[in-house]
């Protein structure tokens, strides 16, 4: 009887008082996500703290070797930490931000990375994968699609990933020099398929 009372009062309240900051909230939330913890990095190494970094944000890893994409943070796997080493990074709608790109510095076996529908990742994110030297030699194939906050400005960035090979821009409202986009890359990567599905 007094929970059916109190539901009908917390129904009957439009918009409860603490609502309209939510949204500092949840960023204040993914931001602790993000936070690089740098003795864990030295403890468990790079791939293994990479690894629970981008899962708590929502994103998944796959391991050298296997099929199976990693989603759940409770399931990493265990056994020796050289182990499991990250060969690809889907982040689609994930809370990964520019704070926690730290993780990925060790990171050497890393082919692929997708940003999907990230609305944190913006151009101080794409210029530090670009500034990464381990990932500069790895990255093979990228995807960025529907990333509000990226530009030019980062994407041109990514001509510092000497040997990726295939690069898809899709849905970046932020980006609004293709011809230029093109001519970076003809120069900088001439074996790069990239792939452009911009208005």
């Amino acid at each position: 009887m007094l929970f059916g009372k109190v539901s009908q009062q917390l129904c009957g309240i439009k918009k409860l008082p603490w609502s309209c900051d939510s949204r500092y909230f949840w960023g204040w939330l993914n931001a602790v996500f993000n936070k690089v913890d740098y003795d864990r990095i030295r403890d468990v190494g790079p791939d293994r703290a990479a690894s629970e970094w981008l899962l708590r944000c929502g994103a998944m890893v796959r391991y050298h070797g296997q099929e199976r994409w990693q989603m759940d943070y409770n399931h990493l796997p265990t056994g020796p930490l050289d182990k499991y080493k990250i060969q690809a990074i889907d982040a689609t709608n994930s809370c990964i931000m520019s704070i926690g790109f730290d993780h990925m510095e060790g990171l050497q076996h890393v082919e692929k990375i997708r940003l999907c529908k990230c609305h944190y990742i913006e151009d101080d994110c794409l210029l530090r994968l670009g500034q990464l030297e381990n990932l500069q030699k790895s990255i093979l194939e990228m995807e960025i699609i529907s990333c509000g906050n990226v530009t030019d400005k980062g994407i041109i960035a990514l001509r510092h990933l000497r040997n990726l090979k295939y690069l898809l821009l899709s849905d970046l409202p932020g980006v609004k020099e293709k011809e230029n986009l093109v001519q970076v890359f003809e120069t900088a990567l001439p074996s790069l398929e990239l792939k452009l599905q911009l208005k």
